[in-house]
């Protein structure tokens, strides 16, 4: 009697051969999420443009967005955020408060939907290893 063993696992072999050079090729350069110090700064310059109505404070925060909607590991709603963020950051001819909103809006969120998930969690303190917490 002849194992079947050895006839099963060859296609499996050869497919992982296939396979791993792909798999080295696909690996990615790691991008870290941007800091809480670059989101501030865009949102800081996304106010003086809502504020001031300038060309140069408009160009410039759509300038510093831009690159966000490129990065790869940024969720959807934080490039969501940045596109809306990109439309509204122009000069108007009568800065209106409706106009300010449109821009101060997603500036607020900014820092919220484009932080790194992983900082934005924070653990919970574990109860104290004494007593047990009281059930009243």
């Amino acid at each position: 009697m002849t194992s079947l063993l050895p006839v099963r696992l060859s296609p499996l072999f050869l497919g992982l051969a296939i396979l791993a050079p792909c798999a080295v090729r696909a690996q990615l350069k790691y991008v870290p999420f941007p800091t809480k110090s670059e989101l501030r700064s865009l949102q800081l310059l996304a106010y003086a443009c809502s504020r001031e109505n300038t060309v140069d404070t408009c160009t410039r925060t759509r300038e510093l967005a831009n690159p966000l909607m490129d990065h790869p590991r940024l969720p959807a709603a934080c490039k969501d955020t940045v596109w809306e963020l990109m439309q509204e950051a122009k000069p108007a001819t009568n800065n209106s408060s409706q106009r300010r909103d449109g821009i101060d809006s997603p500036a607020r969120r900014l820092t919220m939907v484009c932080a790194d998930p992983e900082k934005r969690n924070k653990p919970n303190n574990p109860p104290s290893a004494g007593s047990p917490p009281s059930q009243t």
